[in-house]
């Protein structure tokens, strides 16, 4: 019981048997399928470091209930001491990916953490419910499993409603109540690196309506459970790139998927919430699946704009444009940009607060301004190193060219760098920056800083509306110099 390692993930993956399709094929052995391969060894690299001992006491703990140790990301944090600790593991964790894979076992573990200790939630509900969850928090950290989610509906005709949908179970809903438990039908998405999970929740975010009830509902399954589909996308990569070609795309893919629920067996003990509206819409923020979950993505983003801005000023010192203005005001941007969010994490946790029943939450204020800077700051990035490559990005020679000897002598001579700077040095670097803005895999890793958190412009909107609700905070400066005798000043005119 407790931290697993490597092997133990990896074995896991070999014992079962998921439904996945690629391309067109169903992927019968997973742990040996090349678009998969290289990213459950760094997957398993993070388990590994669990029992490392330069790590395991920042990432780790021993639980009180089992005397095991376990992973931080199920630490129920009630003091600023367990909030650094959990921002420890969550930048360990981003380090060793370089932020470029976003769904780590540590983020899900994180959200079933805050469901579990904040279960009175669901007690108001169904003490059914409440159990299931803390049930379900127990089993996956004493078995440190590694889940994935779809809490998105898939994009039909976004103008309406789950149940107005043409189909009725276009979107996940419940067919009927079985003596065992709930069969589920219909579809969720974006299940990222779901074929080499263990378990997928599923979740929504608030915004049903009277109607949706078979759509309100929440659970947890194994990812090989009878029934469950699984539709990967078009891969970024085709698994046999080398890593001198492609030092990102060959060991970073996050494969992303739609979840097809055709009949699926729930049973009644992983069902956390079922045909109820109210309680699907208060779920995010009664849990605390906002904050804790927005903690490790902030860090998460956190390191992986600080990899951009340093693949920005690596790029412009090998051919020596960091010596023209222009190039230095972007990249002194860059730089700012990191130390931006690096402050507002500092303020999230250290600014935190302890609610009624004993858990520190980051502050949301400063962990929703992440949210809203990271999707334009990442991009800004990846713009500007676009730029400072400029054409010399489209212009690399392969790792096969190098090991020719009749064209290494022209690639020696053409294609150095600034003084010192040898072709080699120079050509990976510049393949390095095109993996990250340029390749297919680096656009969908723009893409997801754009959208991961939803859409930018509502969630502005939204954090605005707040805002303006908010009059312990909305202090109107205006109103009190406009109107409180005390800052009159002596009409000089009239005396």
């Amino acid at each position: 019981m407790g931290i697993k390692t490597g092997a133990d993930y990896i074995n896991r993956i070999k014992s079962r048997k998921p439904e996945v399709w690629l391309g067109g094929r169903v992927i019968e052995d997973i742990h040996n399928e090349p678009i998969f391969k290289q990213p459950i060894q760094e997957i398993a690299k993070l388990y590994d470091i669990q029992h490392d001992p330069e790590y395991q006491d920042d990432i780790t703990h021993i639980c009180n209930e089992t005397g095991e140790r376990v992973n931080n990301a199920f630490l129920f944090p009630k003091t600023a001491e367990d909030l650094q600790k959990r921002s420890k593991l969550f930048e360990v964790y981003a380090r060793m990916t370089y932020g470029l894979m976003g769904r780590t076992p540590d983020f899900l573990n994180v959200v079933i953490t805050s469901m579990a200790h904040n279960s009175w939630f669901l007690d108001q509900y169904n003490k059914d419910w409440s159990k299931n969850i803390h049930d379900y928090y127990t089993y996956i950290r004493d078995n440190d499993l590694f889940l994935t989610h779809a809490i998105i509906n898939p994009q039909n005709d976004r103008s309406k409603q789950s149940h107005e949908q043409k189909e009725i179970y276009t979107h996940l809903g419940t067919v009927e109540e079985k003596e065992e438990g709930i069969l589920v039908r219909g579809a969720k998405m974006l299940a990222t690196l779901a074929p080499i999970t263990d378990e997928v929740i599923i979740y929504s975010f608030p915004g049903f309506l009277p109607g949706d009830e078979r759509h309100a509902v929440a659970f947890a399954l194994p990812i090989d459970t009878p029934g469950l589909r699984i539709i990967c996308r078009e891969p970024m990569q085709d698994g046999t790139r080398s890593i001198f070609d492609h030092p990102l795309a060959s060991r970073y893919e996050e494969m992303d998927a739609l979840l097809v629920f055709n009949d699926v067996l729930v049973p009644w003990d992983r069902v956390f919430l079922y045909n109820n509206v109210e309680a699907a819409n208060r779920l995010y923020p009664m849990t605390g699946i906002a904050e804790q979950p927005a903690h490790q993505s902030g860090v998460r983003g956190y390191i992986k704009l600080a990899f951009a801005v340093e693949v920005a000023c690596k790029v412009a010192d090998s051919i020596g444009v960091d010596g023209f203005l222009h190039v230095q005001r972007d990249l002194g941007e860059l730089v700012q940009s990191v130390e931006v969010i690096r402050s507002l994490l500092r303020v999230a946790e250290y600014e935190y607060a302890i609610n009624e029943y004993g858990e520190a939450r980051p502050n949301p204020d400063a962990l929703e301004t992440i949210r809203g800077f990271l999707p334009e700051m990442y991009p800004r990035a990846i713009e500007i190193i676009q730029t400072i490559g400029a054409g010399g990005l489209l212009m690399s020679p392969t790792e096969a060219d190098f090991n020719n000897p009749e064209l290494r002598v022209d690639i020696d001579k053409y294609y150095g760098g600034r003084s010192g700077v040898t072709a080699e040095e120079r050509v990976r670097v510049f393949k390095l920056a095109w993996d990250l803005c340029g390749e297919a895999f680096g656009q969908r890793l723009l893409q997801y800083e754009r959208y991961y958190t939803g859409d930018p412009v509502r969630k502005r909107a939204i954090y605005y509306n707040k805002y303006k609700k908010n009059k312990n905070k909305n202090v109107s400066m205006v109103d009190e110099v406009l109107n409180n005798p005390k800052h009159v000043a002596i009409d000089v005119v009239n005396q």
